[in-house]
Formats: structure tokens, sequence, C-alpha cells
């Protein structure tokens, strides 16, 4: 996937459509959540390659870059 800046704003808006964690957003899911999904399989689709590209993203801690694309929505208190 191309790192556009339409697919950052997804990741820093866009909610997890089901699972454990429905309705979190992808930026907020747990790192060990996205390495299931890497030794389970990736969903197919768009939604696969966000959580692919979330995962590395956290991998390298660049989260930070995403903070400022979160529309009206602060990260949870951990």
């Amino acid at each position: 996937m191309d790192l556009e800046k339409k697919h950052l704003l997804k990741l820093a808006n866009m909610q997890m459509p089901f699972g454990k964690y429905q309705g979190r957003v992808l930026l907020d899911l747990p790192e060990e959540y996205l390495l299931w999904f890497a030794k389970k399989g990736f969903p197919k689709g768009e939604l696969g390659s966000l959580l692919e590209l979330m995962l590395e993203i956290r991998i390298n801690g660049l989260e930070a870059v995403l903070q400022p694309l979160r529309q009206g929505r602060r990260a949870p208190k951990l």
C-alpha cells in the first residue's frame, strides 16, 4: 500500500468494524492484536492493508505522526 495521506487519515480515524476491538480506532488497536493478525493473516482488502500498515507504524514507533490527524477524538488513556 502506498503511504498516502488518505491512508494515514483512515488509520487515525477509521474504527475497527468487527472483533474484540470493534469500534476502536485503528490507531488505538493494541500491538498484540496487530501481531495476532500478522500471524493468522490480515483481512482481505483495504482493512487488511491498513492493519498491516498500522503494525509497521507501531513497530517503528511512528504513532505520533498520526495523532494530529485525529478528527475530534482523543487517544484513550491506557
